[in-house]
Parts: structure tokens; C-alpha cells; sequence
């Protein structure tokens, strides 16, 4: 396997760079973890194996950057009580006071055909940006970037049922917004 070049770095950053902005929620900090992580992958250009893809490999990078961006900003950050607030209310509304759903989940017809949709994914994209970001964070750090229960705890200093109360939450929300932009009669 030839050494990777400049030139493939540079053909994955805009790629990285967004997934990063996703991740991070701040642009600055974004643009710092994919330089990172191209100088990275630069200086560690012969280390790599060819086990897996380029793409994965250089990703694989950005993930352990963004870590220790999450890692350096959850000592600094905690949820604020608006946000808090926020995913109550959300939660509440979906729910009438016996515990049934006030409206009914959409039909999503075929939603691996949605997957294979760019529009589908700026939408996606767009519902994580409108999500609190330490619940859009954790959702991320699970379901993207797989980290385990453990690993999430740990850099994010939660307990396991704090963890699960906010994916729960990120579901609900990541669901609600997918109705309304992308499955529902709106988005028709």
C-alpha cells in the first residue's frame, strides 16, 4: 500500500470537517480536530496498514481528536437548566397524562431508501443542530462514533442512567424532528 498524500487528505476534509461540526457544535473547534487530524495522518501516513479503508482509518483519527475536545469541554460544561426545561417540555408534549402518545409515530414507509437520500442527511443533520448539544453529543458519541456505555460515562463524567435518559431523550427528539421534516405530510 503506497503512502496516502496530501492530496487524499485533502479530498476527505470536507467530509471530516462536517462530521466533525456535528460532533463538536462549534466550528472553531471543529476545523482545530480536522487539522489535527490531517497533520496526524500525515506524520502517521506510514502506519497505515491498508486493514481498512483509507477513509476509516483517517476517521478512526478525527474520533479520538473530537474525544479530547468532548473530554477538555465536559469538565468546563455542564447542562443548563433552559435545556433541561427544554427536553421536559418536549418529552411531555409527545404524551397525554395517562401515557398515551398524543399523536401516533408517522409511517415511515422505507426508511433505508431515506439513507441512500443527501437531502435525508442534511435534515438528520439539521435535527441534531436543534437538539440541546450535551444530548446531541451523547447520541453521536453512541450511535456514530460507537463508543460503548462505559467510554461515554467516563469522558463525559455521567452515570449509566443519566446516559440512558438522555439517548432516550435524543431518540424521541431525533424521531419528532424526522417526522415533521423528512417522513411527515410536511416534508411531502
Amino acid at each position: 500500500m503506497a503512502i496516502p498524500t496530501g492530496e487524499d487528505l485533502r479530498q476527505l476534509r470536507s467530509y471530516l470537517l462536517r462530521y466533525a461540526r456535528l460532533q463538536l457544535r462549534d466550528a472553531a473547534l471543529a476545523e482545530d480536530a480536522v487539522q489535527e487530524t490531517l497533520l496526524a495522518a500525515l506524520d502517521g501516513g506510514a502506519a497505515f496498514s491498508g486493514k481498512s479503508q483509507y477513509k476509516n482509518w483517517v476517521v478512526g483519527i478525527l474520533k479520538h481528536k473530537i474525544i479530547d475536545v468532548i473530554r477538555k469541554r465536559s469538565r468546563e460544561q455542564s447542562l443548563t437548566a433552559e435545556e433541561e426545561a427544554s427536553e421536559s417540555e418536549m418529552i411531555e408534549g409527545m404524551f397525554e397524562a395517562g401515557g398515551q402518545w398524543h399523536r401516533l409515530p408517522a409511517n415511515w414507509g422505507n426508511p433505508e431508501k431515506s439513507l441512500e437520500d443527501k437531502k435525508f442527511w442534511q435534515i438528520f443533520e439539521r435535527c441534531l443542530e436543534l437538539m440541546p448539544a450535551r444530548t446531541a453529543r451523547v447520541f453521536m458519541m453512541r450511535e456514530v462514533m460507537e463508543l460503548t456505555s462505559d467510554e461515554i460515562c467516563g469522558e463525559l463524567a455521567i452515570t449509566q442512567s443519566n446516559l440512558w435518559v438522555m439517548l432516550h431523550r435524543a431518540r424521541l427528539s431525533l424521531r419528532g424532528c424526522l417526522e415533521t421534516r423528512w417522513f411527515g405530510d410536511a416534508a411531502k
